[in-house]
């Protein structure tokens, strides 16, 4: 059976994006995340997070710093009872010829092996433009832009929704 998926980058989608961050302390969640993951969830969708993360590339910081933080995101969301199938990341930079930093698509592509996740029923939740082409790369066509990470340009875009945040995700995911 294929799994329906909520794929969401991190930085500016799940936490307010701040420059190559990677110290607990410098974290904040974006206001609404674990009500509108609360709401993907119980309505039948598995979250994937993906996430370019070029400070690894750059010597920001470590693999170690990454899976650290990481960690402890993840038990927020299980302290408010949100199941996170899986994280995948990127670690490359920008001119990288990786097939995994985004907008290519190869950290959907490897979920959907991973996880048989019909691509068709599932979702994006980005706030770059390069999240939308990365999952139109992987076939997926529902694809929110939220305007809580980055500047946005709607006319440039072909993202199908466009939220302020996802806090208000069920204004377009019902």
């Amino acid at each position: 059976m294929s799994v329906k998926t909520i794929f969401l980058d991190r930085d500016g989608v799940i936490n307010k994006d701040k420059n190559y961050l990677y110290k607990i302390d410098d974290f904040e969640f974006i206001d609404g995340v674990f009500n509108s993951c609360k709401y993907l969830q119980n309505l039948g969708f598995k979250i994937i997070i993906v996430t370019n993360q070029s400070g690894i590339h750059r010597d920001f910081y470590t693999e170690e710093d990454f899976e650290n933080l990481t960690n402890w995101m993840l038990c927020k969301f299980t302290d408010n009872n949100i199941e996170i199938l899986d994280v995948f990341h990127c670690p490359h930079g920008p001119n990288s010829n990786c097939y995994c930093r985004k907008p290519k698509p190869g950290m959907l592509l490897s979920a959907k092996e991973k996880y048989n996740i019909n691509m068709e029923d599932s979702w994006m939740i980005g706030d770059k433009e390069h999240d939308i082409m990365a999952a139109n790369n992987a076939g997926i066509m529902n694809t929110v832009l939220v305007k809580s990470g980055h500047t946005v340009d709607l006319s440039k875009s072909n993202a199908s929704h466009f939220l302020k945040s996802i806090d208000d995700i069920n204004q377009v995911i019902r």
